[in-house]
């Protein structure tokens, strides 16, 4: 009998826990050999279970279904490095969801480049009375990311996944920048 993976020894042989009347019994050996290669990949996938729940050891395979385990829908054009990160990451970031920590750091993931988060919402004073506040009473977040190349940036998808990640009601602008020169969106 051709076993599900080729040269997979099982480490728990059935044959050698059947009673002793039936460890001599060829017939019996043999059989319980084919359902040793047949529970052999099962015995080792469970064996080593933990290693399937590590975003940086999961098989390729399996890891887009760790990332449906954490709400995450990997791009296909992201390489296994990001896809990996993503999912590794995932639980942090979305308890620093609606934070610029949390929006900074699903950024830099998603587009691989340096990012800064400029938002303009805190309290304001001043020393003398009636004087005007400082900053804008209008709420925004401006992403800065600064790539090597802009064109290489789905701005689309960056305007979703933004608007998406920070608080439903503060507008946002996204800008680009490539070596001091901003192309802004």
């Amino acid at each position: 009998m051709r076993g599900l993976v080729p040269g997979l020894a099982t480490a728990h042989p059935l044959g050698s826990t059947l009673p002793a009347l039936y460890q001599d019994d060829d017939f019996a050996q043999r059989f319980l050999s084919g359902l040793d290669e047949v529970l052999a990949p099962i015995l080792s996938t469970v064996d080593n279970f933990d290693t399937y729940l590590d975003p940086s050891l999961t098989p390729d395979d399996f890891l887009d279904w760790l990332a449906g385990w954490v709400g995450i829908v990997p791009d296909d054009s992201w390489d296994e490095g990001r896809r990996r990160a993503i999912v590794a990451r995932a639980t942090e970031l979305y308890r620093m969801r609606g934070t610029a920590a949390g929006l900074a750091g699903q950024v830099e993931i998603q587009t691989g480049g340096s990012v800064e988060i400029v938002e303009n919402g805190a309290t304001g004073w001043s020393v003398d009375p009636g004087g005007e506040l400082p900053g804008s009473p209008d709420p925004l977040v401006v992403v800065r990311v600064t790539v090597a190349d802009p064109r290489s940036i789905d701005t689309g998808q960056l305007d979703a996944m933004v608007a998406a990640a920070k608080p439903a009601h503060v507008p946002h602008r996204i800008e680009i920048i490539k070596g001091g020169g901003t192309a802004e969106q």
